[in-house]
């Protein structure tokens, strides 16, 4: 019989930074604010053209008065626990040990703007030259913003897309989006037109901001296909000449001048914690995009909550600084970067537009973030990054890390937990680690967090050896980001930690090791996916509970540790189940020289392995070269070969390289659980996988779909019987 199995953990109570909704602010705290503000709008670059007066301020900060939250009732007789439309509402899962009551958008920034007010924001960067706008500042321009989209038409639960990189302006449109009663759509700055323009239908937008001439090329192409879209905003670049409906941020925000202040308020006052607010489109892996419709109590809950689980604090106790560059389209940088920071008044710095094509870490240098999170492959860049310079540094600076990495690996390896270091552990941090932590701009960064994805094993040591813990979150779109996180207080090497607070788990269909599939339950899980009843029915069952498709065990205190996919399971031609991932991580930590390498054998006799090699990127766009990087390199002259670039390598079919590739397979093969887990045949690829190329996802995630079929000349060329 399968077994199931289940843990949750209580909600804390008597959270001080749960507001009484009997206070009321006095009035000379709102006249801090109007001073302050007014004082630091004459020198933002951002809104220097938009005037604010103080009776237009004080008016926006007596809007949602604690009386008028008190007064309103939550009233949600809805029994569904699923809607597919966009203006429906839904029973929200609210377990007994943690029952606080939903609450908006709108209120959680009111009562972030209470308390944190004068503190700085957002920070980016004009001309070389980093500025700030402070919270009262930054919710001023939601509502300018907000009432902008109703000029322009923005109807209730249709949606504002927003196409650009990490901003200001993105920030107080998705704000203001909430705001006005409409839904925030993101859009993948990397997206076709045609992928544009299927989000923008499916989601009813009645408004898109681009940040560029390019990506508003994109909408132009395609705005005669969307029947809802009534203009276009462009926030970064003028567009190249006038357009009717095509405003610029100074435009856009002058028209919410016209829009009274009571015709926002009644807006908001009538908005519920169970309607949608956001949609996440998933990345698509299989089939067409799926909106996920996440609720405005989604997004409260998990800012709060969420965040809690992974210990990011609130200001009144230290302001986290951290650093916005990974897509806010995606569900785990939105919820990190914009919503958790306005509930515990973070300060949120943009990193610049080609932060992944290396100007990331002169940002980090420069902001110093407290927190930090990455997907793998980001990680895995500043490891290589420092990998290169290591390689190239004099003898005795090269021996130095090594050692101060070692010893430091070993400590963090066999006492995890303690804070008692041995004095060899202490004096490489002193003299070496620290040292590189700053130069990556990690001096002040208590916390680095990782998701999306599964790590490997040789990341995680390597930053263990800089004494940089990696905590790991686990959940998806459709669980509005973390529902179990890791932290500096709950943390296990290899698990992606605990359950967030009313939260819920079960595994079901346990096997004999205790691994079955991730069943989730919660404040957390989705409304929906708009528009797909049929899809919205296969992931959540009639109890409520989540099927995440993703494999996984728990250990006896709880912590949650991902073995892959059920989707991915390789079933072979014998009828033996092959998880591709342990065997993926196996090749690649045995081979240096691998990037990423592709399990196959699904109905065929045997397995076999698609594999690429490891490459510099190209600075301006991104894309993989020929040339190995500096890792590679290493491993070829180890092995007797001085090729330089992938091609050599391929074309010449480098004997050195090839037997090296071999014997490191056969190694893996020695430690296979049975003869069916051994590869048999491999190829190596031109070129790596990428974003462009189709194989990678916007997040990494390898699209094994698009694999199988972009090479299934030399998939099928494995099979193939010799002839006699």
């Amino acid at each position: 019989m399968p077994r199931n199995s289940g843990a949750g953990y209580g909600c804390p109570h008597g959270d001080p930074s749960m507001l009484d909704s009997r206070e009321t602010p006095q009035e000379s705290r709102q006249d801090m604010i109007v001073r302050t503000t007014q004082e630091k709008l004459k020198t933002s670059s951002l809104t220097d053209r938009q005037p604010l007066s103080k009776e237009s301020l004080n008016h926006a900060l007596e809007l949602s008065v604690p009386e008028k939250v008190n007064n309103a009732q939550w009233d949600a007789p809805e029994e569904a626990l699923w809607t597919t439309r966009a203006d429906g509402r839904v029973r929200l899962r609210i377990d007994p040990s943690c029952p606080q009551l939903p609450y908006t958008v709108h209120r959680m920034f009111y009562e972030a703007l209470d308390k944190y007010g004068d503190l700085i924001a957002l920070g980016f960067k004009r001309q070389d030259k980093w500025e700030h706008i402070s919270y009262s500042q930054y919710y001023l321009l939601a509502r300018r913003a907000a009432k902008g989209f109703l000029k322009l038409g923005l109807k209730q639960a249709h949606s504002v897309a927003i196409l650009g990189f990490n901003s200001p302006e993105w920030f107080f449109s998705a704000v203001g989006t909430v705001f006005a009663g409409g839904i925030v759509t993101g859009i993948y700055t990397t997206s076709s037109p045609e992928a544009c323009q299927y989000i923008a239908y499916d989601c009813c937008a009645n408004v898109i901001m681009v940040d560029t001439q390019k990506q508003l090329e994109k909408i132009l192409k395609i705005w005669k296909q969307l029947p809802h879209l009534k203009a276009v905003v462009i926030y970064k670049e003028p567009p190249p000449n006038k357009m009717a409906n095509v405003y610029t941020m100074e435009e856009f925000m002058e028209l919410g001048n016209e829009v009274p202040e009571e015709a926002l308020d009644a807006i908001i006052d009538t908005q519920q914690p169970n309607q949608c607010c956001v949609l996440v489109y998933t990345s698509g892996t299989t089939g067409n995009p799926k909106g996920v419709m996440l609720s405005q109590d989604n997004i409260t809950w998990t800012a709060r909550y969420g965040s809690q689980a992974g210990d990011i604090r609130p200001a009144e106790v230290q302001q986290e600084v951290v650093v916005s560059y990974l897509p806010l389209s995606h569900i785990a940088a939105q919820i990190y970067d914009l919503w958790t920071g306005i509930q515990w008044g973070a300060q949120v710095c943009f990193a610049e537009p080609d932060a992944l094509k290396g100007s990331l870490v002169n940002t980090l240098r420069e902001v110093e973030p407290t927190s930090h999170m990455g997907v793998p492959r980001v990680w895995e860049k500043i490891m290589e990054r420092i990998q290169e310079v290591a390689a190239q540094s004099g003898f005795i600076r090269r021996k130095m890390l090594l050692w101060a990495m070692s010893v430091t690996l070993e400590q963090n390896l066999t006492c995890p937990g303690s804070d008692l270091k041995p004095f060899t552990t202490r004096l490489a941090d002193y003299l070496v680690l620290a040292k590189v932590r700053q130069a990556l701009g990690f001096a002040k960064c208590q916390k680095n967090f990782y998701g999306a994805v599964p790590m490997m094993a040789e990341t995680q040591h390597f930053f263990l050896g800089l004494n940089i813990r990696l905590y790991a979150g686990y959940g998806l779109s459709e669980t509005s980001g973390p529902h179990f996180m890791s932290s500096p207080y709950n943390y296990r090497l290899y698990s992606s930690g605990k359950l967030v607070p009313g939260c819920r788990v079960k595994l079901v269909n346990q096997d004999a090791e205790g691994i079955g599939e991730i069943c989730l339950w919660g404040r957390t899980i989705f409304m929906g996916y708009l528009n797909m009843e049929d899809k919205t029915c296969e992931a959540i069952d009639e109890e409520g509970w989540l099927h995440t498709g993703d494999a996984g065990r728990l250990d006896a205190d709880g912590f949650l540790y991902i073995t892959g996919r059920l989707k991915e399971l390789i079933i072979t031609a014998g009828g033996e189940n092959v998880p591709p991932v342990p065997i993926e991580e196996a090749v690649k930590m045995e081979l240096p020289i691998i990037s990423n390498a592709m399990l196959i054998g699904d109905q065929r006799k045997f397995l076999s392995m698609l594999l690429t090699l490891k490459c510099t990127l190209d600075p301006d766009t991104s894309d993989q070269t020929d040339n190995l990087t500096e890792q590679a390199m290493e491993f070829c002259q180890r092995v007797g070969s001085r090729a330089t670039t992938v091609s050599e390598i391929i074309e010449k079919k480098d004997e050195a390289v090839y037997q090296a590739i071999e014997e490191g397979i056969r190694r893996v093969n020695m430690n296979a659980a049975a003869r069916p887990y051994h590869i048999q045949k491999w190829a190596i690829l031109e070129r790596d996988f990428s974003i462009s190329g189709g194989e990678l996802g916007p997040t990494m995630k390898l699209k094994r779909l698009t694999v199988l079929e972009k090479y299934k000349g030399i998939i099928d060329s494995f099979y193939q019987e010799q002839k006699m």
